[in-house]
């Protein structure tokens, strides 16, 4: 796409920004973070019950949920759907409720790990709609998210084959290894505000540019993070990007910051889960394949409605934050560590750091949000998806449903997590809820949402991200995929920066789990990552273990409300370095 008539594009978005479409965060309503204080009580506060995941799915009726926020019940609305959306995540969906598909030469075959574009009959894997690019190959979310826990990442046995561009050729297929799923709301936020800002900049460089009558040139930046720069210039009150003076990386052209999947190419959860019940479980969306339709030929109509789309979205969005061994010890959960333990810890953060292989660079230790209040849907039109009659071709009119921003489920992503509260000494602790330092609220992802080249050694055999089929669905919403600036090449080993936070439990690690341990992990990285990789490798073995116990110290830790006794770490959140 040129970039000349990209900033068309762009100044249309800047326009819509002033009217009823605009991104409009929420005010920020930030319970503040206790200090913790040592001590060995902690437990369950009273009253908690656990939530979800053990009764039967029922569908989710979207007009209760949107009559409910009308009457400004918004909290109930909240934990209706979190609890709701709990269960959708941990059903073994059946056959009879649409789980699965016609994967084989008959309905008898309904699950598989291998793509199978060559069934072209009717009602068969390659004729479905919308087009897969895996499976079905699971019953429920759980079955492959639940290292250490449910929510977590999994193991390489879970792999998945994708076939995007319905080959039918196992050497052009590509492997994803399951993710662990906490702290997705934190992140689209990140995005939201991160895509606005960017969003800015070209903005105002053009009114700038018009009103100077002279040339502008700007840094697209982000919460500091650098998207490369822009060189503006105004024509007879038009302004435009001049291609030759302009660079745009690590993100999309149209600016929109997309935080999901393992190339950074899903703007927003409802479209990711919409996606993956399709895909991995076999549970249409409504809205993706309309009202009353079998898109998959299991003979199962409406197999998740709008409704459960929200709540199961909600749900996602509601996912604790990963801790540290540190936070943990202190609180009494984890026993306490030697003092060369905790030196350990501190000589491998300061060498992930810029005095040292400056990993951090791009996984960056944590970044900031102006507002913690996450909305389904979104109040950005970037990470949403349009609902005009018209404007794309969804099967249902979203906005005619009620899934618009004036009737969205909000929630404070700084107090109102379920999971993982806990009381020690009568005060509640949101161990799950994302922290606030000196007036700001922070998210200790160490990433940065950004696209970034690694080099020929994780190249796969097909550039994805050129493939189109990244959405998963076969409509146009307004996170579409627009084709990343790079050559075909560079595209085959191109990903987003993983976050590092829980990194410890979710092992085997990379894109498709190729590196058994954190050290061969680091050692793999190439491209714009070479350099580090490099100091890395210069190090001594002290320093080197050194920077593992850091990358150890970030871990997962689920408590599920209700049990009689606090559990301890996950044994599975232990590194090994075995040589």
């Amino acid at each position: 796409m040129k970039l000349a008539h990209l900033f068309s594009t762009i100044m249309l978005f800047a326009l819509v920004s002033c009217n009823d479409n605009s991104y409009k965060p929420a005010k920020p309503t930030i319970a503040p973070i206790n200090n913790v204080v040592e001590s060995s009580t902690i437990g369950v506060c009273p009253n908690d019950k656990a939530s979800g995941g053990e009764e039967d799915f029922v569908h989710v009726d979207q007009n209760d949920l949107i009559t409910k926020i009308a009457a400004g019940k918004h909290k109930e609305v909240f934990k209706e759907a979190f609890e709701k959306g709990d269960i959708i995540f941990g059903t073994f969906f059946t056959q009879e409720q649409g789980s699965g598909a016609n994967v084989g030469g008959s309905l008898i075959s309904q699950y598989t790990r291998m793509p199978r574009a060559d069934l072209t009959a009717s009602g068969q894997w390659a004729t479905h709609t919308p087009t897969r690019a895996t499976g079905p190959n699971a019953q429920s979310c759980k079955e492959c998210h639940n290292l250490p826990d449910e929510d977590g990442a999994g193991t390489v046995a879970l792999n998945v084959h994708r076939d995007p561009n319905h080959s039918n050729d196992p050497k052009l297929m590509i492997q994803r290894n399951t993710p662990h799923l906490f702290g997705q709301g934190a992140l689209q936020l990140l995005a939201e505000e991160m895509t606005y800002e960017l969003k800015s900049i070209v903005k105002n460089s053009g009114k700038e540019s018009c009103a100077s009558n002279k040339e502008v040139k700007s840094d697209l930046i982000a919460k500091g993070i650098n998207f490369g720069y822009i060189t503006i210039t105004c024509s007879s009150g038009q302004a435009s990007i001049d291609d030759t003076q302009s660079k745009i990386t690590g993100v999309d052209s149209d600016l929109v910051v997309r935080p999901f999947e393992w190339k950074k190419s899903v703007a927003f959860i409802r479209d990711f889960m919409r996606g993956a019940g399709h895909n991995e479980i076999g549970m249409q969306g409504t809205e993706i394949v309309g009202k009353g339709i079998d898109g998959d030929g299991d003979g199962i109509k409406d197999e998740l409605t709008i409704g459960d789309m929200t709540v199961f979205s909600v749900y996602m969005a509601a996912q604790p934050r990963p801790t540290t061994k540190l936070e943990l010890e202190k609180l009494g959960i984890l026993d306490k560590m030697s003092h060369s333990e905790h030196q350990q810890i501190a000589r491998g953060e300061k060498l992930f750091g810029k005095e040292g292989v400056d990993c951090a660079s791009c996984h960056q230790p944590k970044l900031t949000l102006k507002s913690a209040i996450f909305s389904e849907p979104s109040q950005s039109p970037f990470h949403r998806d349009k609902t005009e009659v018209g404007a794309n071709n969804l099967p249902v009119n979203l906005a005619d449903e009620g899934v618009i921003p004036d009737k969205a489920v909000t929630f404070d992503l700084t107090s109102d997590q379920p999971d993982n509260l806990l009381c020690k000494n009568g005060k509640e602790i949101h161990l799950g809820s994302l922290e606030k330092e000196q007036g700001q609220v922070v998210v200790k992802l160490y990433g940065d949402l950004k696209k970034h080249y690694m080099g020929d050694g994780l190249a796969e055999p097909i550039d994805e991200l050129g493939t189109g089929h990244m959405a998963m669905v076969p409509y146009e919403p307004v996170n579409s995929i627009v084709k990343y600036e790079h050559s075909e090449e560079e595209g085959k080993s191109t990903f987003g920066t993983k976050e590092l936070w829980g990194v410890a439990c979710t092992g085997p690690w990379l894109h498709d789990g190729r590196a058994t341990t954190l050290r061969k992990a680091v050692m793999l990285h190439g491209g714009e990552a070479e350099v580090s990789r490099n100091a890395f490798a210069k190090l001594d073995e002290n320093s080197k273990k050194d920077l593992i116990a850091f990358l150890g110290n970030q871990v997962l830790y689920m408590k599920k409300a209700g049990d009689s006794e606090t559990p301890k770490l996950s044994p599975a959140c232990e590194v090994k370095e075995l040589q």
